[in-house]
């Protein structure tokens, strides 16, 4: 199971790394403990709102922009994952009542957020 936590984690840290920065540089200028900022990005801690907007203006990343990454991170691990339904019978057995599902290819899987919201707003022009 994926947890949001370690999304989210995942992607302030990779901020982080992007701009070269120590975690001491970035929890002073939020103002939250480098132990505390350490286990949010180890996917350990749940931030608060609060929190995540203090690290993001630390980081000077819009809190909109992260947590559309961890959207993103979030959806394709979903699709990865098998679905699980409350009742449903076993995947064997949906197969051989010929109820077998469709799949998707990995090309058919967007790789960047902008491909994602281009097939949105083209669905949108053409509704």
């Amino acid at each position: 199971m994926v947890l949001l936590r370690q999304l989210l984690g995942d992607v302030l840290r990779r901020l982080r790394l992007r701009q070269g920065r120590t975690l001491r540089e970035v929890s002073a200028a939020a103002r939250v403990s480098l132990g505390y900022l350490s286990e949010v990005e180890r996917g350990q801690k749940e931030a608060s709102s609060e929190l995540l907007a203090s690290i993001c203006k630390a980081l000077g990343v819009p809190l909109s922009h992260v947590l559309r990454e961890v959207a993103d991170q979030l959806a394709l691990a979903e699709l990865q994952q098998e679905p699980v339904m409350a009742g449903a019978p076993p995947e064997h057995e949906r197969l051989e009542e010929g109820l077998d599902r469709e799949s998707i290819s990995a090309d058919q899987i967007p790789s960047t957020p902008e491909e994602i919201t281009g097939e949105f707003r083209a669905d949108m022009v053409a509704a």
